[in-house]
């Protein structure tokens, strides 16, 4: 019995080690895992640099090394939000202006892309009918659209919002709908074994259910805001990040129409991955 006793202590003594030792074994993992992504991101950076810098070297130096680029850039940002008037406004500002209007139509396309998803993915006689005009009107540029936002709203601004509103809706729409579409019939049979109302079917089943697809949707719509905006901005100019690369361009500096496009980059990735952790928390696979 004494034995036992002893086993027993040294098995409890030993308990709290072990899942401290698990503990620290799953940290070493994450920490061997995001240092390894930051240095397979350094490299791809160094190769970008690197095609860069040759590339400017062929072309002698039409192409503004990444040495006279970063001098711009530091200039850009060392103050991001002055203002010297209506055509002399920092990249913040620029940048600002821009965010505005891409979330001012994502925000719109969404409110009216999710609705109608849902009613298309439940709805066999309206996916059959309005599915063909989606297939038709999802190609078209956002250029081809823009002089009717114009015409529509006798404002480059709203125009340039409406090409982003009218672009960013189809990816939303087409997922939300694929989500209703392919819930189980388990999950109906369910709503109606316990006599679940049109408002709770939706609301406790159908919208469970699809979010990951809507989440994903979402995903794809900011991307292809983040994409229209610059295009929009270049045709109606005023404030805005594309305005100031048109604006760069006829200024004939490339080093501010690059530091420009690097910015792009950076928003949209962020956009990109601030949707994707989203994404990854309603996802039922994690």
């Amino acid at each position: 019995m004494e034995a036992l006793s002893n086993q027993a202590a040294i098995a409890l003594d030993e308990a709290p080690k072990s899942a401290l030792s698990e503990r620290m074994s799953s940290l070493t993992d994450s920490l061997k895992s995001s240092l390894a992504s930051l240095g397979y991101a350094a490299l791809g950076m160094l190769t970008l640099i690197g095609l860069w810098w040759l590339v400017s070297i062929v072309t002698k130096n039409e192409i503004p090394t990444p040495a006279a680029t970063w001098e711009v850039f530091k200039t850009l940002i060392e103050d991001p939000f002055y203002d010297a008037g209506p055509n002399d406004k920092g990249i913040g500002l620029q940048l600002w202006s821009s965010i505005i209007r891409v979330f001012t139509g994502f925000g719109l396309g969404s409110l009216v892309a999710i609705p109608l998803g849902l009613l298309l993915g439940a709805n066999d006689f309206c996916r059959k009918v309005f599915y063909p005009i989606i297939q038709i009107l999802k190609p078209v540029s956002p250029l081809a659209w823009f002089p009717i936002g114009l015409m529509s709203f006798q404002s480059a601004e709203k125009a340039t919002i409406f090409i982003i509103f009218i672009t960013s809706l189809w990816p939303t729409l087409i997922n939300t709908a694929f989500g209703v579409a392919s819930l189980p019939q388990d999950h109906k049979n369910v709503a109606k074994v316990f006599g679940f109302s049109t408002w709770q079917y939706i609301t406790k089943i159908l919208l469970p259910f699809s979010l990951p697809h809507i989440i994903t949707g979402l995903r794809l719509s900011i991307g292809v805001a983040w994409l229209v905006i610059v295009a929009g901005e270049m045709l109606s100019g005023g404030v805005g990040i594309g305005f100031f690369v048109w604006d760069s361009w006829n200024a004939l500096s490339l080093e501010k129409v690059i530091s420009a496009i690097l910015i792009i980059g950076i928003v949209g990735l962020l956009l990109d991955r601030v949707f994707t952790a989203i994404e990854n928390k309603v996802s039922y696979a994690k």
